[in-house]
């Protein structure tokens, strides 16, 4: 399929599947023209990285971690899971700080909001 349909298929922009390609992460076919042609393995592919980028993980461990989630191998897999499993917990406690961060703000904010409607009555 062209990339308009695969774009369709995915759910992913075809801009996003140019830099997909880009990075590595895909290799899609060429027709004779030279327009990309993607197969149903390369948009299950792309659901595979579209879901690990929601997630937050880096383009980096993702190229390095992708074939082994996908060529249904167990080589290395203790090694990559391990890896993966840090980079997951790392974004996790990025994520609690932020939330904590916001939270304090949060609540400042509503000190403030409780202190100027009790002085304007």
């Amino acid at each position: 399929m062209k990339i308009g349909e695969a774009s369709r298929a995915s759910g992913v922009s075809a801009r996003s599947l140019r830099h997909y390609e880009d990075e590595g992460l895909i290799v899609p076919g060429r027709c004779s023209n030279g327009f990309r042609d993607y197969c149903q393995s390369t948009i299950d592919r792309v659901l595979v990285i579209r879901s690990l980028l929601e997630s937050g993980l880096p383009v980096r461990l993702i190229r390095e971690v992708l074939p082994r989630l996908t060529d249904g191998s167990d080589a290395g897999a203790e090694v990559v899971r391990g890896e993966f499993l840090r980079e997951v917990q790392s974004y996790r406690d990025r994520l609690a700080a932020r939330i904590a961060i916001l939270s304090d703000q949060q609540a400042a904010l509503d000190a403030y909001l409780r202190e100027a409607r009790r002085t304007d009555r």
